[in-house]
């Protein structure tokens, strides 16, 4: 009898939680399961230009709410369900799942976790998504602090989970031969959000361009103008530098894509703070996290503290090459698979004590390839809850007793009651009416994002510099 194929489905409210929720969910069940993507109705909801250039597709992928998809959940009867959401929507999810199974049940086994680097909210994120089965983390590194953060409330810490991020991989890095080095720098929505620091770090990728004609600087951008992703982007790069005199050199350009295909070309990787940086480090990319605006948590830059990385755009001018320290990617659970090559861009040996900006000189060898499946442990918990004939009822930490000036406000966003169940009409499907009605308030629904961005890129700038005045 062929094996029964596992029911997975997972619920993300921007492009970048759909790709990390769907490659997550494909680590978690890799073989006979059934993929079915939501997107959860918001603000980040992507577009299918980004849903494009994440490249990972589902067997079906609907637009929903909260209260709908916890109607398919007791409808549909998911194995897996992996949440990819900001802490406030788990929440409501998980609140939700238990006003549906609020005794031990045969209910589906729920998994959520961080997109990235976890620099900000730590406490806040994490207590949060506090009630999944399991809480995934992405290194050794954030393992321990995620347990920290449970124990030092009182609450069971067993669902921490030591993974990595599901979209390290790629080929490794091989030095341009003979052809044009390229630099991409990998730009963020919300680091820095200044129109002031975001315009400077824009004039150094294209005096670095001036600078090294030699060489090809791409602005890897995450979003047209318009759209969303998991941050707002108050000042889009597009429209920065619209305003450089004189416009972009011609070997520095605005680019988009899949950020994977990117680093296949690339020899050097800047950025402030972006995940895309531990992805370059995986493939042995030299990678450069930016100090220039200085090292703050705001950033997030600080995350990189010891990893060998920082360096700033002067010290990049002059032809600096950061290396990475082997034991601070182990920590991060990042291992690359080859050692990080120690020449220049143009080709120019550099000494290992010019690599590290503390003067101490830079390991010779990064960590071994190979190691063991980061996914194994948390397979193996998921196989063992599936094969439970019934799981506990959810128990978030959150609760009327423990939190009851805070919860009941995070579950009303997603128009739930405070004991988790749907408020009235919260769960009326989108599908009632007439296809005119329909293709309606598709319409209405597209003109007030439309609004709310033109009012976050447009409007409250222009309010916060009168405000200035």
């Amino acid at each position: 009898m062929p094996e029964r194929k596992l029911r997975v489905a997972v619920l993300a409210d921007s492009d970048t939680r759909w790709k990390w929720g769907a490659l997550t969910a494909r680590r978690l069940v890799p073989d006979h399961h059934q993929l079915t993507g939501h997107l959860l109705r918001g603000r980040a909801t992507p577009t299918a230009r980004q849903l494009g250039e994440v490249g990972v597709d589902a067997d079906r992928l609907t637009e929903v709410t909260c209260a709908r998809f916890l109607a398919e959940l007791e409808r549909e009867r998911y194995d897996v369900v992996v949440l990819a959401l900001v802490g406030g929507a788990v929440q409501a999810v998980l609140h939700g799942a238990r006003a549906l199974w609020p005794v031990p049940s045969e209910r589906p086994v729920l998994v959520t976790g961080y997109v990235g680097v976890v620099y900000e909210k730590l406490a806040d994120g994490l207590l949060l998504r506090h009630g999944a089965d399991l809480v995934l983390a992405n290194s050794r590194h954030d393992a321990e602090r995620f347990r920290a953060v449970y124990e030092g409330v009182g609450a069971d810490a067993g669902a921490v989970t030591e993974t990595a991020l599901p979209f390290l991989g790629g080929a490794p890095y091989e030095p341009t031969g003979g052809g044009a080095p390229t630099v991409v720098f990998a730009v963020q929505p919300s680091v820095p959000d200044g129109r002031a620091d975001r315009a400077y770090l824009l004039e150094r990728a294209a005096g670095h361009a001036r600078l090294h004609p030699g060489r090809q600087v791409l602005v890897k951008l995450r979003s047209r103008p318009g759209e969303h992703t998991t941050h707002l982007e108050e000042q889009p790069y597009q429209r920065l530098a619209e305003r450089i005199p004189g416009g972009l050199p011609s070997n520095c350009r605005l680019v988009y894509g899949n950020m994977g295909e990117i680093l296949d070309g690339t020899d050097l990787l800047v950025t402030v703070s972006s995940t895309a940086a531990l992805e370059s480090l995986h493939r042995s990319i030299p990678t450069a996290v930016l100090t220039d605006l200085g090292i703050r948590e705001a950033l997030g830059n600080h995350h990189f503290l010891g990893s060998g990385c920082l360096a700033s755009w002067d010290q990049l001018d002059a032809g600096l090459i950061p290396r990475a320290d082997p034991r601070w990617l182990a920590a991060q659970g990042v291992r690359p698979a080859a050692p990080a090559p120690a020449t220049r861009l143009d080709g120019v040996p550099a000494p290992a004590p010019a690599t590290r900006l503390d003067g101490v000189p830079a390991p010779a060898a990064a960590v071994a390839p190979g190691g063991a499946d980061a996914y194994a442990a948390a397979r193996a918990k998921v196989a063992a809850l599936l094969a439970a004939p019934e799981l506990p009822a959810p128990a978030p930490y959150y609760t009327l007793t423990t939190a009851p000036g805070y919860l009941p406000g995070i579950l009303a966003r997603q128009r739930l009651a405070p004991d988790g169940t749907p408020l009235p009409g919260a769960d009326r499907a989108p599908e009632e009416g007439s296809r005119l009605r329909r293709r309606l308030r598709g319409h209405l629904r597209e003109a007030a994002r439309g609004a709310y961005r033109h009012g976050v890129q447009r409007v409250a700038p222009v309010i916060r510099r009168l405000g200035e005045l």
